[in-house]
């Protein structure tokens, strides 16, 4: 591998109205057993977790704006494929079936699905993960996402996660960070001299990661597969997201190289959006009047059992059009637009703040708290 070789991009993507997928998912919570459900993680099944507000078409415009150069374009899904998706030799829809074993299917959690994507045939060594609500949003800098010796990292704005065993009320973000810092506790315990001594490094930095896209280094996640099979074996045997499982791809492989000098912390100019909060409308007249300057941002889609047609999500997608309004090569132009586009002569209220010349300066989101 050089320095010029290709970065390839995966993203997870799901289409939760598809009603065969309805179906197995439905299928899939009668056959758990009565006792799971208080394992399920805090969300972890409502429809916002699964629902397709269009987010992965706009990310993939955001990639071929702010990083043309990029490798080739991995989705991974479940017999499943966008309605707008063009037929691309730059692209290859990867399904679950072609990923993870049988006796991984089906799943529904994110967690389990991410700790199977470092096997995708053909892969770079260098690559970025993107969960589909994740966007660049400004010209991608290299250097700014990986160094000779690995990656970069950063951290949320979320307050700091307090020293404790894993809680059932806890966010997963909240509970990985915990699992995580504990097993690399352990190791460091029963490991070399070198190793406790670098534990002080990472073993108080009691704080999540942030939304953001997720620069990997293939060969760290065929290592760390045989360094803590059991995390991996644990997360596999999700059917749906449960609080007490480890997340591998989002927490554990960062904080890991961390500890082992291949990761470094990063400050990025980035915003979280949360969809379901009150004050959405800020939060977006926010992003739109940093566009352009935020080396990424997250629409995290927390409206949970909204309905399709409920206004937060439409907001999101006239925001999205009105930043990223030019379709990917990824896109069959005979699919067309989507109904929630702003037509020309009817700018949204987004567009009209964005072009004002007295727009006030956007609000701090450091008060939102991710969820995963």
């Amino acid at each position: 591998m050089t320095r010029d070789s290709p970065i390839d991009i995966v993203y997870l993507w799901v289409d939760g109205n598809d009603s065969n997928w309805r179906a197995k998912r439905q299928a899939a919570l009668q056959q758990l057993p009565t006792d799971s459900s208080a394992a399920m993680a805090r969300y972890s099944n409502v429809e916002g977790r699964f629902r397709d507000n269009h987010e992965l078409r706009y990310s993939l415009r955001a990639l071929e704006k702010f990083f043309p150069d990029h490798g080739h374009v991995y989705i991974v899904t479940d017999a499943q494929a966008p309605d707008w998706l063009c037929p691309s030799d730059r692209l290859t829809l990867v399904d679950h079936r072609d990923l993870m074993p049988e006796a991984s299917l089906p799943t529904f959690d994110s967690g389990h699905i991410e700790s199977w994507i470092h096997r995708i045939p053909g892969l770079s060594e260098r690559y970025f993960y993107f969960n589909d609500d994740v966007f660049f949003g400004a010209p991608v800098r290299l250097d700014d996402w990986f160094h000779p010796d690995g990656f970069h990292v950063t951290w949320s704005d979320d307050p700091e996660v307090s020293d404790e065993a894993m809680r059932m009320d806890a966010t997963s973000l909240e509970n990985a960070c915990r699992l995580s810092i504990q097993w690399l506790r352990d190791k460091a315990q029963s490991g070399t001299p070198a190793l406790r001594e670098q534990d002080p490094l990472y073993q108080s930095t009691f704080r999540t990661f942030a939304h953001s896209p997720r620069p990997m280094l293939k060969s760290i996640l065929l290592e760390l597969e045989d360094t803590a099979p059991e995390l991996f074996a644990a997360v596999r045997s999700t059917v749906f997201r449960s609080w007490d499982k480890p997340t591998i791809v989002s927490d554990f492989v960062l904080r890991w190289a961390l500890a082992h000098g291949m990761a470094s912390i990063r400050t990025y100019r980035h915003r979280y959006v949360s969809t379901g909060e009150a004050d959405q409308n800020e939060q977006l007249e926010a992003l739109v009047a940093e566009f352009g300057s935020l080396e990424f941002f997250c629409i995290n889609d927390t409206t949970d059992d909204a309905q399709t047609n409920d206004p937060r999500l439409q907001n999101v997608l006239t925001v999205l059009q009105s930043i990223l309004p030019t379709p990917s090569g990824f896109e069959n132009p005979a699919a067309g637009a989507h109904s929630a586009s702003p037509s020309a002569s009817e700018p949204s209220a987004f567009q009209a703040h964005a072009s004002r010349d007295d727009a006030q300066q956007p609000p701090n989101a450091a008060g939102l708290q991710q969820r995963a």
